[in-house]
């Protein structure tokens, strides 16, 4: 079983930035497309960023401008830059590899990591 494991949330203010980090204790990350998502108190999961393994990114209407999702093969680490934050931003984060035409994610949900982001 493949381990996710997020890192670098913080509590910041608004207009501030971050940088999140997943690894997997497994090489993972060229096997599909790697994805952020987050989860906000009494909502859904949602996705705000992916990377498909030939280069293209994708990110939710939301995040479009602020956020940059990227991968480091050498070190098998994804990371998540996010800029002008604002309390919007808010929520658990999380990353996943999905596979497959229904892009499954591929491996077990992580404990993410918290992003607060103070008005």
């Amino acid at each position: 079983q493949v381990l996710l494991m997020e890192s670098g949330g913080d509590l910041v203010q608004s207009g501030g930035s971050l940088r999140l980090s997943c690894t997997a204790s497994r090489s993972i990350f060229r096997l599909g497309t790697v994805a952020w998502y987050r989860q906000a108190p009494g909502k859904e999961r949602e996705q705000v960023a992916n990377l498909a393994p030939g280069g293209i990114t994708t990110y939710a209407d939301s995040v479009k401008g602020r956020f940059s999702i990227s991968r480091d093969d050498v070190t098998n680490t994804v990371y998540l830059q996010m800029n002008s934050l604002s309390p919007e931003d808010t929520a658990v984060y999380y990353c996943n590899v999905l596979v497959g035409p229904y892009d499954t994610p591929m491996a077990s949900w992580g404990q993410g990591t918290q992003v607060t982001v103070s008005s």
